[in-house]
C-alpha cells in the first residue's frame, strides 16, 4: 500500500513549518536515508530523510509553503511491489477543509434569503459596493484565498484579484498581503437589533504588530521573512513587552586573562585548540552563574525555575538571522572542551545543520560584539531566560592600576536582567563575579 509521507515533527515544539525546498521530484526511486526534502523550523533550516524505499508517486505540497502543520501528508511514496501511478493519496484534510470554508463562505444569492431573515438592522443608506476582494473575480470567478487572508483584505480594501497567491495551488495567504496597495475599506457589518453587540477588547489588550509599508515612491524591493526572521521578530517583541529590563554594566580589565590565554594556546597547540576570548568569557558566565544562583532562573508567572546546570546560549550570526546554540553544563567544562563544541557548533549553525537539542534550552546567554569593534551595547533577553550578557570590545584605555594611572585593556560587559525574576542586588552581584572571575582568571581553570 501507499506510504504517506507527513511533515515531520523536529522539535518538541513544533507545530509547523516551511517546506523550504523538495530534494526529490515525481517519479523518483528513493531508500532509506536519501534526502526528501528541507524544513524551515523557526530556527533552522534541517534535512528531511527518507525511512522506506519506494517510488515518490506524489508531491502534495509545494515547496516554499509556509505554515504546514506537523502531520500533514506531503507526499506519497509508492512500495516496490505497486504501480506508483495508482498509489495516490486521499484529498488532504487541509485542503477538503479549505474547500469547506470556501463553500461557507460563498455569498447566498441576495432572493433566497429576506433581511427579516437575516436578522440585519435596515439600513437608511445604501450599503456600498464589496469591492472584489470579498473573494470573487468581476466575471464572477472564485478567488482562492485563505479566510484569514479575506478578512485582511476586506479590512484593508485590498482587491484580491490584483494579487499572485504563494500558498498551495497559487492560494492567496496573509504574507501574500504585505505591501500591497489599500484602498477603501471593506465596510463595517452592521449589528443585528436583536441583540446588543459585544465590546470589542481594547486595542491596547493585543500585542502590536507591524502593518504594511507605506508607499512613498522610493525605488525599493520586498523579501518575504524567512520562518528565522519572523520568529526572531515574535520572540524579541515578546522579550520587550513581558520581561521589564534592567541594565547593568562593568568594565573588566582583560590583561590576566589574554595572558592566561597566550600561555594556555601554547601548551594546546599540538592538540589543535585555540582558545578564543569568547570561550573563556563562556565558561566565566557559567561560573559566576554557579556562585550567583539566584540569577540562573527563569520566571514563569507563578513559579520560579532555579537551575542547577549552567547552560550558556551563545548568539551566532548566520546568513538571515540569528541563532544560540548551546554549552551545556559550561561551567563543568575546561575551556578547551568549551573552545571544541564552540567551535563545532558555530561551523553547523552557518550550514543549517543545527540539531533541536543543540539550540533549544539554555538558562543564560552570552552576546559577543566585541569583535565587530563595538564598545558597549544592551541586549534584549532571550526568553524563558531571564539574563543575558553582552560583551563589548577589548580596547586600551586609561586605566588606575595600583592606585597610579596606566594603560590597560579594558572591555565593557552589560547584564540585561528579568526584573521579575532577577532582584538589581542579584544581577549586580553576578556582575561583580563575572568582573573578579576575567580580572582573576585562574579560577577558570581550577
Amino acid at each position: 500500500m501507499p506510504i504517506e509521507l507527513k511533515m515531520p515533527a523536529l522539535s518538541p515544539t513544533m507545530e509547523e513549518g516551511t517546506l523550504a525546498k523538495w530534494l526529490v521530484k515525481e517519479g523518483d526511486s528513493v531508500k532509506s536515508g536519501d534526502l526528501l526534502a528541507e524544513i524551515e523550523t523557526d530556527k533552522a533550516t534541517m534535512e528531511f530523510e527518507a525511512v522506506d524505499e519506494g517510488v515518490v508517486s506524489q508531491i502534495l505540497v509545494a515547496e516554499g509553503t509556509d505554515g504546514v502543520k506537523v502531520g500533514t501528508v506531503i507526499a506519497v511514496i509508492a512500495g516496490d511491489d505497486e504501480d506508483a501511478g495508482s498509489a495516490k493519496a486521499a484529498p488532504a484534510p487541509a485542503a477538503a477543509s479549505a474547500a469547506a470554508e470556501a463553500k461557507a463562505e460563498a455569498p447566498a444569492p441576495a432572493k433566497d434569503v429576506a433581511p427579516a431573515e437575516a436578522g440585519a438592522a435596515p439600513v437608511s443608506e445604501p450599503t456600498p459596493a464589496v469591492p472584489t476582494s470579498a473573494g470573487t473575480t468581476e466575471k464572477g470567478d472564485r478567488i482562492k484565498a485563505s479566510p484569514l487572508a479575506k478578512r485582511l483584505a476586506a479590512e484593508r480594501g485590498i482587491d484580491l484579484a490584483t494579487i499572485t497567491g504563494t500558498g498551495p495551488g497559487g492560494r492567496i495567504v496573509k504574507d501574500d498581503l504585505d505591501g500591497a496597495p489599500a484602498g477603501v475599506a471593506a465596510p463595517a457589518a452592521v449589528p443585528s437589533t436583536a441583540a446588543p453587540a459585544a465590546a470589542a477588547p481594547a486595542a491596547t489588550s493585543a500585542p502590536a504588530t507591524a502593518g504594511p509599508i507605506p508607499d512613498f515612491g522610493i525605488p525599493h524591493e520586498d523579501t518575504k521573512l524567512s520562518g528565522m526572521r519572523k520568529t526572531i521578530a515574535r520572540r524579541l517583541t515578546q522579550s520587550m513587552q513581558e520581561a521589564p529590563h534592567i541594565y547593568l554594566t562593568v568594565d573588566i580589565r582583560l590583561d590576566a586573562l589574554l595572558k592566561l590565554r597566550g600561555e594556555l594556546n601554547a601548551s594546546l597547540e599540538s592538540r589543535g585548540v585555540k582558545l578564543s576570548v569568547n570561550d573563556m568569557l563562556i565558561k566565566a558566565l557559567a561560573v559566576a552563574l554557579e556562585r550567583v544562583p539566584a540569577c540562573n532562573v527563569s520566571f514563569g508567572g507563578d513559579v520560579m525555575r532555579q537551575y542547577s546546570r549552567a547552560d550558556i546560549s551563545v548568539a551566532v550570526s548566520i546568513p538571515g538571522g540569528l541563532i544560540t546554540p548551546i554549552i551545556t553544563d559550561a561551567g563543568g567544562k575546561s575551556m578547551s572542551k568549551i573552545s571544541t563544541e564552540m567551535a563545532e557548533l558555530a561551523a553547523k549553525a552557518k550550514e543549517g545543520k543545527l540539531q533541536p537539542h543543540e539550540y533549544q534550552g539554555g538558562t543564560a546567554s552570552i552576546s559577543n560584539m566585541g569583535m565587530m569593534g563595538i564598545k558597549q551595547f544592551t541586549a534584549v533577553i532571550n526568553p524563558p531566560q531571564a539574563m543575558i550578557m553582552a560583551i563589548g570590545a577589548g580596547e586600551k584605555r586609561p586605566y588606575v592600576v595600583d592606585d597610579a594611572l596606566a594603560i590597560a585593556t579594558v572591555m565593557s560587559a552589560t547584564g540585561s536582567f528579568d526584573h521579575r525574576a532577577i532582584d538589581g542586588a542579584d544581577g549586580a552581584l553576578l556582575m561583580k563575579t563575572f568582573k573578579e572571575l576575567v580580572e582573576n582568571p585562574l579560577g577558570l581553570v581550577a
